[in-house]
């Protein structure tokens, strides 16, 4: 465990996601600007080490219903029409606080949308990976989300698999998956008091996969352990490292990267013959 632990602190680039419910104050589902702050404060230290960040951040359309105060009934009317209109209000909201924050410390950042098509078209994917490689060498922060607005379909395609596409996309060598859950239990801890935590995973196998549940315990998020098991066969046979974490604390990112041994680590298995667009177009059919 330790020697994988110790090799964390020289990781050079590194992707992290953040899902809906851990932006947000559960009372109300405003926005937790306290969080958001120590979050992009943790991303900018990385990025002093001379380390290329990016973020995936979900909770555009969570903030888009919040703008609009919509109720369950109002938002489940036509609901792919209201979930695109909810999109592009609350990107727009969301990118504006991200933008502010990460000023306060003189970091400049960008917004970068994208969707299941952007991966599995080879011009599309081409043009992406070149724009972010232009980015990280220009030492910009990226923020990336799913373009929801003009998705349909591709609103299947949850951010925690899309944060794994964005890491075998740009070379990463760690993902960072933050979510409300410390790791990958053996079951559901919510359901099953006798779960156990696994704290390594050396290799990803059918008996790992079948611990996941196709479900989440956020009425918010769209992901579940089924999606961060998922987002782990796509890092770990492009080359990166995986991490789940509880995001209840988000400095965790720094004691993570110190080598402490918190969350789930999944361990890299580079398959030079991996087929990114062809896993990704064969996702959710």
């Amino acid at each position: 465990m330790e020697q994988y632990r110790s090799k964390l602190k020289d990781k050079k680039r590194i992707v992290v996601k953040i899902g809906s419910s851990s932006l947000q104050h559960p009372q109300t589902g405003e926005l937790d600007y306290i969080k958001l702050e120590i979050l992009v404060r943790e991303l900018c230290n990385l990025k002093n080490q001379g380390k290329d960040v990016v973020l995936v951040t979900s909770g555009a359309i969570a903030q888009g219903r919040r703008a609009m105060h919509l109720s369950d009934e109002d938002f489940s009317q036509n609901r792919i029409a209201m979930k695109q209109a909810c999109a592009a209000i609350g990107q727009a909201r969301l990118m504006m606080t991200y933008e502010r924050i990460f000023a306060e410390y003189n970091q400049v950042t960008a917004q970068i949308l994208l969707t299941k098509n952007t991966v599995v078209d080879n011009l599309n994917r081409y043009n992406a990976h070149n724009t972010f490689t232009q980015l990280l060498k220009m030492g910009v922060i990226p923020v990336v989300n799913e373009n929801d607005t003009v998705a349909t379909y591709e609103l299947e395609l949850d951010n925690d698999t899309l944060s794994a596409i964005v890491a075998a996309l740009i070379g990463a060598d760690l993902l960072i998956l933050l979510s409300d859950i410390d790791g990958l239990y053996t079951d559901d801890p919510r359901k099953n008091p006798d779960a156990k935590f696994v704290d390594l995973v050396e290799e990803l196998n059918d008996s790992h996969m079948n611990m996941a549940k196709n479900s989440t315990g956020s009425s918010v998020g769209t992901g579940g352990m089924n999606t961060k098991l998922t987002a782990a066969r796509i890092a770990t046979r492009a080359g990166a490292d995986m991490l789940i974490a509880n995001s209840r604390d988000v400095r965790i990112i720094h004691q993570l990267m110190d080598g402490q041994n918190l969350g789930t680590l999944f361990v890299a298995h580079k398959d030079e013959d991996f087929d990114l667009p062809g896993f990704v177009s064969r996702l959710n059919q």
